[in-house]
């Protein structure tokens, strides 16, 4: 799990990093801002490729924008309902997406309470998920909830360091018909799971007792994915100590012990043998069959790796090391030269559910930010931008049931150069599964998907009351079966008049381009709109 993998490294050189490069400035209130909003607009959409139909729609939707700063709390929220109604062939369309992040302070300066929620649309295709064409029908699409909440402490006994934090999870992936692969055969798309973590950690700063910093952490993750009753458990302890070697570098090293273990149950079966599958494609699960283990590790795990800080505005860390059997490698860099950029870069290495990487992303995310819409369809697609950085949260990939291992890397970038703002976020995602044999997703065990990422935003203040902004967006999916790639890509662009201080004037104009091994025919559209807003 990455934030489990961040945290112990993290943890492991405290007295170094005393405040990451991110961190934000709390000794002063913020003042509160909250936009609701009402939008009337009539949409054109004309198919480029395979054929060329034209449908209208009207769009009517409703919103809020919230973000708070304060001494001792902080949330963004961006929530939008949005129905397309539409004319002709067109089809009418229900969205809800959204994202939420936040905390307060129970004692200031030790216990916070931390919460994230996110909802969004995406279009699958035999076991991969990627952006959605604007206003595609809505038996195509599916709708992703995520939500977590859980306390956090730190304080201090005497020159003993104490942190901990608990976390409870909630993940649910809507699909309204059966998924199948390039062979028509259904594939068991994940559908909900609940996620449990925690972790305690005790430990001294170099020079404060000893030359060198020593700590002792012990935590533990478990997702239950309901499909097949499958179950990821990982329970660990272990001890770390940072030896500085000058001001700015440290060398830093673990070990301990760890106890992995990936289970389900099988399917239920027909008189042929055969796994039972629902009319939602998904299998059925057999709930008086025994439990399964498909992956079982117990023993030792360590990693060394070094901590550099030059200044307080970059960082870097990086491991390497051995964990669920096998090696492992994380890391993170930071550089935050001043307040009008900022770069991240993250790589991970984890055990999990689909649930459970979409929760580590939500909580990784700042509570300081602007969501990011596409200007026509009003998407929220997982990148944000804001007073920490930029950030990516919410990106699928591959939306299998199976736990699995994932490694990856992803990065953000936040530039603003006088009236305008940049953002973007990019990623590589690669998913091993993880299934027992002899059960009905036996197949898929040492299955690799691969997914990759590009998004970002470009706005520009004209004037005092005009606004022009532009999205583009690439995804790419390759399955490691028969299920086949696909390839996502668009651009957008929006203008924003100001008619009074409440009531503005939109137009927006999107290119998308779609490419499923799954059709013949690859799928291209432009869509035009023109609109009012008025924020209460």
């Amino acid at each position: 799990m990455r934030f489990l993998k961040e945290t112990l490294l993290m943890g492991s050189v405290a007295s170094i990093l005393a405040a990451p490069a991110y961190a934000q400035d709390r000794s002063e209130g913020r003042a509160i801002t909250v936009q609701p909003y009402i939008e009337v607009s009539q949409i054109l959409s004309a198919e480029i490729t395979p054929g060329d139909e034209v449908v209208t729609f009207t769009q009517v939707a409703a919103g809020v924008d919230l973000n708070a700063q304060g001494r001792n709390s902080g949330a963004s929220v961006s929530v939008r309902y949005e129905r397309n109604i539409g004319y002709g062939d067109a089809v009418d369309t229900d969205t809800v997406s959204g994202v939420a992040r936040g905390y307060i302070a129970v004692v200031p300066q030790a216990l916070n309470l931390e919460a994230g929620a996110l909802a969004s649309r995406t279009r699958v295709d035999g076991g991969g998920a990627v952006s959605p064409n604007p206003l595609v029908s809505e038996d195509a699409t599916s709708q992703t909830y995520a939500l977590y909440a859980g306390p956090t402490l730190a304080t201090n006994i005497g020159a003993v360091d104490l942190t901990a934090n608990a976390r409870v999870g909630y993940n649910r992936f809507e699909t309204d018909d059966a998924v199948v692969n390039a062979n028509g055969d259904p594939v068991d798309i994940f559908d909900d799971s609940v996620s449990y973590s925690g972790q305690v950690r005790a430990g001294t700063r170099p020079g404060d007792v000893l030359p060198v910093g020593l700590a002792v952490t012990a935590g533990g993750y478990q997702e239950d994915i309901s499909n097949l009753d499958q179950r990821v458990r990982d329970l660990y302890v272990r001890g770390d100590v940072t030896i500085p070697v000058s001001p700015s570098l440290a060398f830093v090293g673990g070990a301990g012990y760890e106890d992995v273990e990936v289970s389900s149950r099988d399917a239920l079966r027909d008189a042929n043998g055969d796994p039972i599958v629902g009319t939602d494609g998904r299998l059925v699960t057999d709930s008086a069959s025994p439990r399964i283990v498909a992956f079982d590790v117990d023993g030792l795990l360590w990693d060394v790796g070094v901590l550099w800080r030059p200044s307080s505005r970059t960082s870097l860390s990086a491991s390497v090391g051995e964990r669920y059997g096998s090696t492992t490698y994380y890391g993170s860099f930071t550089y935050v030269p001043n307040e009008r950029s900022a770069l991240g870069i993250s790589v991970y290495d984890g055990v999990t559910g689909l649930g459970g990487a979409l929760n580590n992303s939500l909580a990784s995310l700042s509570s300081d930010f602007t969501a990011q819409r596409n200007p026509v369809s009003g998407d929220f697609g997982g990148l944000v931008s804001g007073g920490e950085g930029a950030g990516v949260v919410g990106t699928l990939g591959s939306v299998r049931s199976a736990a699995f291992r994932g490694r990856g890397v992803s990065a953000s970038y936040q530039r603003q150069i006088g009236q305008l703002t940049a953002a973007l976020g990019a990623g590589y995602d690669r998913r091993t599964f993880i299934a027992a044999a002899g059960t009905a997703l036996e197949a898929v065990d040492g299955l690799t998907d691969e997914s990759y990422y590009l998004t970002g935003s470009l706005s520009r203040q004209l004037g005092r009351s005009a606004t022009l902004q532009t999205n583009a967006y690439i995804n790419w999916f390759q399955a490691g079966d028969a299920n086949g790639d696909l390839t996502a890509f668009g651009a957008s662009a929006a203008y924003n008049q100001s008619l009074t201080d409440r009531l503005s004037a939109r137009a927006a104009l999107a290119v998308d381009y779609f490419d499923s091994d799954f059709s013949a025919e690859d799928f291209a559209t432009a869509t035009a709109l023109l609109g009012l807003r008025y924020d209460f």
